[in-house]
């Protein structure tokens, strides 16, 4: 399993703690930037950019992104077909995304989620599994017609 994350310059710190974080744990994880705090970047361009790579072999890969909201790299992600894009602010939620609605990507709001919290959120996402019982799959199913 290979996550991919992006952060615009709101989400920039945060996903340098982030990191760290799961490089301690052993995850693997590439980073698709920024790789500079640049104001005039927009979240857009990274959630588009986890996007494609987590589409690359979505049975093998995950995404998380952050920025300011989570709302426009979630928007961003979204308009690639496959790719089920949730913002979490907590770690049940972050479950609820992964397991009922097949979430492949995480996005993380910097401005309202604390370093421990988006620990806490990003353990309980990478943990949970997708339902496999019918009505999940029907839904997917709608999602990706």
């Amino acid at each position: 399993m290979t996550i991919f994350i992006g952060a615009d310059h709101r989400g920039f710190e945060l996903k340098n703690q982030i990191l760290e974080y799961l490089h301690e744990k052993n995850i693997r994880i590439e980073d698709l930037g920024a790789y500079e705090h640049s104001p005039l970047d927009d979240a857009v361009d990274f959630g588009q950019k986890v996007a494609q790579a987590v589409l690359q072999n979505p049975e093998n890969h995950l995404g998380i992104l952050i920025c300011g909201s989570g709302c426009a790299a979630a928007m961003a992600a979204n308009r690639l077909k496959g790719v089920r894009c949730g913002v979490a602010m907590n770690p049940h939620q972050a479950s609820h995304i992964r397991e009922n609605d097949h979430a492949n990507i995480l996005t993380l709001s910097s401005d309202y989620t604390p370093v421990d919290e988006a620990q806490k959120i990003i353990d309980s996402f990478l943990s949970a599994s997708p339902k496999t019982d019918g009505k999940y799959l029907r839904r997917i199913q709608k999602l990706d017609k």
